[in-house]
C-alpha cells in the first residue's frame, strides 16, 4: 500500500523523539461549520493527528460524553453525505492526517466503496470501524489497501496473542490499542498492565502504536506515553466542547487543553 500521512506523521514523529497526540471530536456537534473550526485549533494547539466520529445511533464502543454528542448531531439531521464534504473543507484548512471513527452500518448504507472513494477525495487517511470484527473486514480491507486509505485494527487487554498475530498481517497505519475493556470515557485512573500489553502487540508488529479509551487529561496522557507512540483523547474535548458557554469560549478551552497535553507529552 502507498504511503499516507498517517505513516509519514509517525515517521516525523518517531524521528524527532516526540509522542503524538490523536484529538477527537464529533461531527455535526456543536455544527459542522464549527468542527471547520475546532479542526483548525486542534492543529495549531498541537494534535499531530485529528479523529472525527461519525454519529450513530448505536453507539456500542462510546460512553455517555460520545453518546450524547452522537444525540446532539443526529438531531439535527446531518448526513454521511454533508460530513465527508465537511471534511473536504476541514483538509483545506488543515495538514494533520485526518482519520474517521464510524460505526459499520453507516458506511453500508452509504455503500463501502463509494464511502472509501468519496472519503479519500475529502482527504481522509484512516478509518476506524470498532463494530467490525477483523474477520468481516476483507471487502472493506480490498477497498481501502487499493485507495491508499488504513483501515486501524483495535485490540484490546483481552485480545489473545494468537489474535493479535492474525489482526496485524492486515492492519495498517498504527495499532489503536484500548486501555480499557468497555466502553469510551474519562476514567479516574487506569488499572491496565500497559507496559505488558504493548510488549505483547510489538512481538506482532512494528506498527505505531496509540493508546486511547479513558484519558482525561494531561496528567494521565503523560504516563500513558511511556507505553506508546501516541494517546488518544476524545471524551474530554467532547465535553469541554460541549459544556463551553458559546463558541468562541469553546475554541480558546480546547485550545487550552490540547496545549497541556502536548506538554504533558514532551
Amino acid at each position: 500500500m502507498k504511503s499516507n500521512r498517517i505513516t509519514e506523521k509517525f515517521q516525523e514523529l518517531k524521528a524527532s523523539g516526540k509522542k503524538g497526540l490523536i484529538t477527537y471530536m464529533t461531527a455535526g456537534d456543536p455544527n459542522l461549520e464549527t468542527n471547520i473550526e475546532i479542526a483548525s485549533i486542534m492543529e495549531s494547539a498541537g494534535a499531530d493527528l485529528i479523529e472525527i466520529g461519525i454519529p450513530f445511533s448505536d453507539p456500542v464502543a462510546d460512553g455517555p460524553s460520545i453518546q450524547q454528542a452522537s444525540i446532539r448531531s443526529l438531531s439535527k439531521g446531518i448526513t454521511m453525505l454533508q460530513i465527508i464534504e465537511t471534511i473536504g473543507k476541514i483538509r483545506q484548512r488543515v495538514k494533520v492526517p485526518l482519520i474517521i471513527m464510524t460505526y459499520y452500518n453507516p458506511i453500508l448504507q452509504y455503500g463501502l466503496e463509494k464511502f472509501v472513494v468519496d472519503a479519500v477525495l475529502a482527504g481522509v487517511d484512516g478509518i476506524i470501524v470498532p463494530d467490525l470484527p477483523f474477520e468481516e473486514c476483507g471487502q472493506l480491507f480490498d477497498f481501502t489497501d487499493s485507495a491508499g486509505l488504513c483501515l486501524i485494527q483495535l485490540v484490546a487487554p483481552t485480545t489473545t496473542d494468537g489474535r493479535m498475530e492474525k489482526i496485524f498481517s492486515r492492519s495498517r497505519g498504527f495499532i489503536y490499542c484500548v486501555s480499557v475493556t468497555g466502553i469510551t470515557g474519562i476514567r479516574n485512573e487506569i488499572n491496565t498492565d500497559l507496559r505488558s500489553l504493548t510488549a505483547r502487540i510489538s512481538k506482532y508488529t512494528t506498527l505505531p502504536i496509540a493508546i486511547g479509551f479513558g484519558i482525561g487529561g494531561p496528567l494521565q496522557a503523560g504516563m500513558v506515553a511511556h507505553y506508546c507512540d501516541a494517546v488518544v483523547v476524545g471524551s474530554a474535548l467532547v465535553d469541554t466542547i460541549a459544556y463551553a458557554k458559546d463558541s468562541q469560549t469553546m475554541l480558546i478551552q480546547v485550545n487550552s487543553l490540547i496545549k497541556d497535553i502536548k506538554t504533558a507529552l514532551s
